[in-house]
């Protein structure tokens, strides 16, 4: 039976699953944790999902119209890890408590208190200590396009607005690193929804129309920020920008049943602003994640951040390196002053105590923090005077503008150290709910209720042997259990004895339970003492986080300039380590790097690392590199592309010097694989990222070109790769490395602009010795069998395959000969009779008709490919 079957008749059900019926309908597309007890239940397809998904037991629970109601479980204490992976497999979890109390009248009052979904993330047992929850949302209207961006953990909100085209989306999401996209339910472009989840692995919610709506975008932002007008930032003329926005603010409200205090700003983005780098380039140059699962990325490699929320900051640098030289010069400075003053300087050990503020703020602000939560802050206060005095000797030079604003950003925080000390315990419990967070001479009345409650022991000590003495039953007790209270116990014998004042409260099968006036009073002191403190600590926990909240923007204000502290030291420290240089910025277009290295493979590989240069400008645009494989070919071009990247992301760079120009674009098309889900073979794959280079690649993009042409036949790829050199060189004018094996290529350094580049190789007593060099000029030879003899290829094999290139090089020889022969033959030939027949051969030539037809100019690589095999087929009829 189905949910919506069973949901339509409320009444056939008990009042419990009627109320978790109800609680299912308002949340139709999410898995309740509907709570009782001690545990988090599901029902019906819930239960079986989640049985699937986490792989606990699917059980049962009462019936419905005659059918068992499936239900599986987990315990409320354990809940996180298993809400971890739900999230991470997608899926939105409605989060249902018990609210009300137990009065035997009904069910007990329950709601949803939280909505979890994989881009409304704050708890670090939910996220991974350096992964961002970004919430995205699109509003798109004819052929531009809102996007915003909204981090809840990290208060980040951001928004753009552009002309939309297909080619730019996934490099603008790709760069925001989405968790989930929000979308309008009304947008009916299936080209949008198919190149994000093309493109992206990430879910698609739709939301309603109404969040979207562009008049009360404007109001609902305005609300959010507490202003009267948005031109404070920028984008009051971008209404799609404004849409996207909103729908973020309407989103995050409903799942976190709560306002959002911590975003108080947005600030407006342009792709311009940024280097773009598509999810092919990200992936090829592993700047997150590394290809293989026992691969390292660059951000694995050079992540050594004392502080989580610096991991973050890292990882978002990376992804979107900037092309503001000021601020990057900035950033530079900063990290000169770090090494020059790292010998005094213990900035990394303050940083390594401190906390993932960021994250706690959220949290905070939410009103879902922690006690824990707290002394993370209060801990990281503490370490602040310690932080700025470290940070002392490094600018006190005043040669860093940055490190000197991140100083004063720090702020000061003593007297909010001094309350949070005097108010949380040094080691308080996980949760608030039983209390003992609260440090005792915080508040006078807590401290009197918990008296009562704490010396209750004493009071009923005291009682008992009072009672002994008045009523001479020596044998007299006074208990406490929860059914009864507190009682004075007498056996069936003693009852007799008992005093006027003693009524009955319990009669057990050898015993009388009794209570007196004082025992009542001293009960009902005791027992609602205890429900006092509790609500006391409650009430004074709360009022510490409305303390905190109306210290938010200093405090988030301080958390920022931790991470960029802890950014900038941890590239210092990348650089002492490993004697990375200053790269500097021209305004001429061009690449200088002098002694270059790859940082991953010089990090990881035990051997000495052979550096190389590199030299790129507008009068040498193509560098066509031939030479072996594993010769370092891609090693090379890759760590020129990193080098850029890291330039541009503010870092030293791994190169004795650097000097770059303008900067737009990185492309790669490194590698492919068939990608069997669009039934798209190598060769596919490899032209359709080639399209992409050759149609978005301009002047100031830098382009990386491997083995172009190599999946599909000698003489169509020769061909296709033979263009695609020109085309780059000639028309779209790009800086661009070029690998290949294919060594008529070489022949194109006649053209002006394209130059002829190799990696040096020898072979000694018929070992291949890889030198891992780049020269100038073009390779001698290709050494294949060399390497495959190195890759363990059996030597029966190998020796074949030398005696079958002997043949083949014969017979080339041979064809070469039999050419030049026929060239002295036609040079011989009457003038006329060639023209003759020339013109001939025009005439009766189907290929050649077709040929004069082509436009040339105007053919995308694609068609060009398609217009070769036409060719090819033609010039195989017959001449009539």
């Amino acid at each position: 039976m189905t949910d919506s079957k069973i949901m339509a008749d409320l009444s056939s059900h008990t009042p419990m699953m009627q109320q978790y019926l109800k609680v299912k309908m308002a949340h139709p597309h999410a898995l309740v944790f509907y709570r009782m007890g001690d545990f988090y239940e599901l029902f019906f397809n819930d239960a079986h999902k989640a049985a699937k998904l986490l792989g606990i037991t699917l059980t049962h629970r009462g019936k419905t119209n005659g059918e068992p109601i499936p239900m599986a479980g987990v315990p409320y204490h354990a809940a996180e890890g298993y809400l971890a992976r739900l999230v991470k497999a997608g899926e939105t979890v409605a989060i249902c408590e018990q609210v009300g109390e137990v009065t035997g009248k009904g069910p007990v009052e329950r709601k949803v208190v939280r909505i979890l979904t994989p881009g409304t993330l704050t708890d670090d047992a939910l996220l991974g200590s350096y992964q961002s929850s970004n919430l995205v949302a699109l509003c798109i209207q004819q052929n531009q396009i809102g996007i915003a961006l909204l981090d809840l953990s990290a208060s980040i909100f951001k928004v753009q607005q552009q002309t939309y085209t297909a080619e730019q989306l996934p490099i603008d999401l790709a760069r925001l690193m989405p968790s989930e996209i929000v979308i309008d339910e009304d947008l009916v472009d299936q080209n949008i929804l198919e190149v994000i989840k093309k493109q992206l692995d990430c879910p698609i919610t739709k939301r309603p129309n109404v969040d979207f709506n562009l008049n009360n975008a404007q109001k609902t932002l305005c609300d959010q920020f507490a202003v009267a007008t948005l031109s404070g930032f920028g984008i009051d003329h971008l209404p799609l920008a404004k849409a996207a926005a909103a729908a973020l603010i309407h989103y995050a409200k409903e799942t976190q049943k709560t306002a959002l205090p911590h975003i108080r700003s947005i600030q407006l983005e342009q792709s311009s602003d940024f280097i773009a780098l598509d999810p092919v380039t990200r992936r090829n140059l592993e700047i997150i994640e590394p290809l293989f699962e026992h691969g390292t990325s660059l951000f694995q490699l050079i992540n050594h951040c004392q502080t989580a929320m610096g991991g973050r900051l890292l990882s978002r640098t990376l992804m979107q390196p900037i092309r503001d030289t000021a601020l990057l010069d900035q950033r530079l400075d900063a990290i000169e002053q770090l090494l020059q003053g790292y010998h005094e300087t213990p900035v990394r050990l303050v940083l390594k105590e401190i906390g993932d503020i960021e994250r706690v703020l959220s949290r905070v602000a939410l009103g879902s923090a922690r006690p824990r939560d707290l002394v993370q802050l209060r801990h990281a206060c503490a370490q602040i005077p310690l932080l700025r005095h470290a940070l002392q000797p490094v600018i006190q030079s005043q040669k860093s503008v940055l490190l000197n604003d991140l100083d004063q950003q720090l702020g000061d925080f003593k007297a909010l150290h001094q309350e949070l000390m005097a108010a949380i315990v040094e080691h308080p419990p996980v949760l608030l709910r039983d209390g003992n967070v609260i440090a005792e001479g915080y508040d006078t009345e807590l401290d009197e209720l918990r008296q009562i409650r704490d010396h209750a022991g004493q009071f009923l000590i005291d009682l008992e042997i009072k009672e002994r003495e008045r009523t001479g039953i020596n044998t007299l007790k006074i208990g406490y259990n929860r059914v009864s209270g507190y009682y004075i116990e007498l056996t069936r014998a003693q009852a007799e004895q008992a005093p006027a004042d003693y009524i009955r409260r319990q009669t057990l099968k050898n015993a009388e339970r009794y209570i007196t006036p004082e025992l009542k009073g001293f009960e009902d002191k005791v027992l609602s003492s205890e429900s006092r403190a509790l609500a006391r600590e409650k009430m004074l926990f709360e009022a510490l986080l409305e303390t905190l909240r109306q210290n938010i923007a200093n405090l988030q204000m301080m958390s920022a300039a931790i991470a960029q502290v802890d950014v900038l030291s941890n590239f210092a420290e990348q650089a002492r380590l490993y004697t990375w240089a200053r790269p500097s910025f021209s305004p001429e277009i061009g690449i200088k790097i002098t002694a270059g290295r790859h940082p991953v493979v010089e990090a990881l590989n035990k051997a000495p690392y052979t550096p190389n240069d590199t030299f790129l400008d507008v009068q040498h645009r193509m560098a066509i590199i031939t030479g072996p494989n594993m010769g370092g070919k891609s090693t090379f071009m890759r760590q020129t592309a990193l080098i850029s990247l890291l330039a541009y992301c503010g870092s030293f760079v791994p190169a004795q010097a650097a000097q770059l120009g303008p900067i737009d674009r990185i492309f790669t098309r490194i590698g492919s694989a068939d990608d069997l889900s669009t039934g798209k073979s190598t060769f596919m794959v490899e032209m359709t990222e080639t399209s992409q280079i050759l149609h978005h690649a301009t002047h100031q993009s830098l382009v990386l070109m491997d083995e172009v042409g190599r999946g599909t036949s000698t003489y169509d790829g020769l061909s296709l790769a033979w263009a695609c050199v020109l085309d780059l060189t000639k028309r779209v004018k790009c800086l661009c490395l070029f690998a290949t094996h294919y060594f008529e290529l070489t022949e194109l350094a006649q053209e002006a602009g394209i130059d002829n580049y190799h990696v040096t190789a020898k072979e000694l007593n018929g070992q291949l010795i890889l030198l891992h060099k780049v020269q100038q000029g073009p390779a001698s030879q290709s050494h294949g069998l060399q390497v495959a003899k190195l890759a363990g290829i059996p030597a029966s094999v190998i020796k074949d395959a030398q005696k079958r290139l002997k043949i083949l090089e014969k017979q080339q020889q041979q064809h070469l000969q039999t050419s030049v022969q026929s060239d002295l033959f036609m040079q011989l030939e009457p003038e006329i009779e060639i023209v003759e027949k020339t013109v001939e051969i025009e005439v009766a030539s189907p290929a050649l008709d077709y040929l004069q037809q082509l436009d040339v100019d105007n053919l995308t690589p694609r068609q060009a490919l398609e217009q070769l095999y036409e060719l090819k087929a033609l010039a195989k009829k017959p001449v009539e």
